[in-house]
């Protein structure tokens, strides 16, 4: 296997080498610092590289592989990627904020030791956009993050920098994080499988989670079955957790694997009163429909669920957490420092109503699908945008904009269902597009499955940018 097969054959498959003894942890770290010294400079996918203590890692893995070929975890010796709204003690965590890029981190985030118990070796510290707000990855005072498959245009955000390494061979596997699309998002502009876990999934632990139940950890994976492991390893309770869900048994991984029985699958390709899906995005929809009836799935075109009076408070939300984070407005870029004075204007009685409100929106969206198993509808309304297309507008015309693309992924971080993003192909600029999947509450496990049988009609994981195919 050449360098660039290596780099791009997916994480299980990597772990597998590894414990067969055919490749080394180092071997893998030392391909994909190469790659990164020489791709990143391009892409800015990465703000901080841990190039030293990585190699540490993968030299002690190296040797203990050795002596105990036996005693392995799932991923050992395998490269991640961790995005940088997760603080890795010792390591910089900036935030996207350019005042903070040199802050270290003094404890780790809660999944670090969940990775690093799987046997992760972590490469560095991805790119976000500045405090994780926005869904393009441009923060000032860092190199903007670009789409592998073409360099003019958004990886998406807020985890584009997890994405653009993932699709551009620089790691083996990403974690990221959603809050409104932000798996998602970068999943749809990259051709790759983003999953939002259910809410209570995957832990907050020792933070705690600051969008009542919104957001959530999550993986970014070049295959459904490199995501439902990952899954497997970030998911579980911490003490104290404000909401949880149990594992599985078996695992994600294996579930994912299993036999599908037919399904109740509702269609949608229009959000009113947020908008309609672009042709593209629409055929993408329609042509996954066909893949599931062939399966023996039963798809049905249903009216969308009432979201009007989704986006004030999911915009009040939104705004406030922007204002909480406490960072000085003279740091912060244009649009941010528009949501921190509306946020500043917005009482505590205003955000514990807008709070009410998206609980009302979210059971009404639950009851809506109640009937069907899946949902299926477009990742994002229209395909991926340029870098800076935005850049000379308004904020009031930028958050216009915003809501106009991103409309079908925050109704379910609201109510809090499972959905995964998948790719389907390319569209007229030869950029990736996809559609989303979204299960019934807790039914991640129904989500990948049928993602998988999904990913066997039409297999994506080969698919490699021009930029990186060397």
């Amino acid at each position: 296997m050449n360098a660039v097969d290596l780099a791009f054959t997916p994480a299980l498959e990597q772990a597998r080498l590894v414990r067969t003894g055919e490749v080394s942890p180092l071997d893998l770290v030392t391909l994909y610092l190469e790659r990164i010294d020489r791709l990143n400079p391009q892409l800015g996918c990465y703000f901080t590289v841990m190039a030293e203590q990585a190699l540490a890692d993968a030299q002690a893995k190296t040797e203990y592989l050795a002596t105990h070929p036996e005693t392995l975890p799932p991923f050992f010796g395998v490269p991640l990627s961790v995005k940088d709204l997760n603080p890795v003690a010792g390591v910089p965590c900036s935030y996207g904020v350019r005042a903070a890029r040199d802050r270290i981190a003094e404890k780790d985030d809660g999944i670090i030791p969940k990775l690093r118990g799987a046997g992760f070796i972590l490469l560095g510290k991805t790119a976000t956009s500045q405090l994780g707000s926005l869904p393009y990855t441009e923060p000032p005072g860092f190199p903007p993050a670009r789409n592998p498959w073409n360099l003019d245009f958004t990886p998406g955000g807020s985890s584009g920098g997890a994405a653009a390494a993932l699709a551009a061979g620089l790691c083996a596997i990403s974690q990221g994080s959603d809050g409104g699309g932000s798996l998602r998002g970068p999943a749809f502009c990259c051709g790759l499988v983003g999953l939002k876990p259910s809410r209570g999934r995957i832990s907050f632990a020792p933070v705690g989670e600051r969008m009542h139940g919104l957001a959530t950890n999550g993986p970014l994976g070049r295959t459904v079955a490199d995501t439902a492991a990952l899954l497997d390893t970030m998911a579980g309770y911490t003490t104290g957790d404000p909401y949880w869900l149990p594992n599985p048994e078996p695992s994600f991984l294996a579930l994912s694997r299993q036999p599908v029985s037919p399904l109740r699958v509702a269609l949608l390709t229009a959000l009113p009163p947020l908008g309609t899906a672009h042709p593209t995005c629409q055929q993408a929809v329609l042509d996954t429909a066909h893949h599931l009836e062939a399966l023996g799935h039963q798809v049905e075109s249903v009216d969308p669920p009432d979201l009007s009076s989704l986006i004030e408070p999911f915009t009040i939300a939104w705004q406030c957490v922007v204002a909480e984070a406490n960072v000085p407005w003279i740091v912060l870029e244009r649009m941010n420092r528009w949501l921190l004075w509306r946020g500043w204007r917005t009482g505590s009685g205003a955000y514990l109503r807008a709070a009410s409100q998206l609980q009302r929106v979210a059971r009404r969206i639950v009851e809506h699908f109640h009937d069907y198993d899946l949902v299926l509808l477009p990742t994002y309304l229209h395909p991926t945008i340029a870098l800076g297309e935005w850049r000379t507008l308004g904020s009031a015309q930028t958050l216009k904009n915003i809501i106009g693309w991103i409309a079908p992924c925050p109704p379910f971080n609201a109510s809090g269902q499972p959905a995964i993003a998948i790719p389907t192909g390319f569209d007229d600029r030869n950029l990736p597009i996809g559609v989303q999947l979204v299960g019934r509450p807790g039914a991640d496990a129904t989500v990948l499955a049928v993602a998988a049988q999904l990913e066997q009609v039409q297999p994506w994981a080969h698919w490699r940018p021009q930029i990186a195919a060397h």
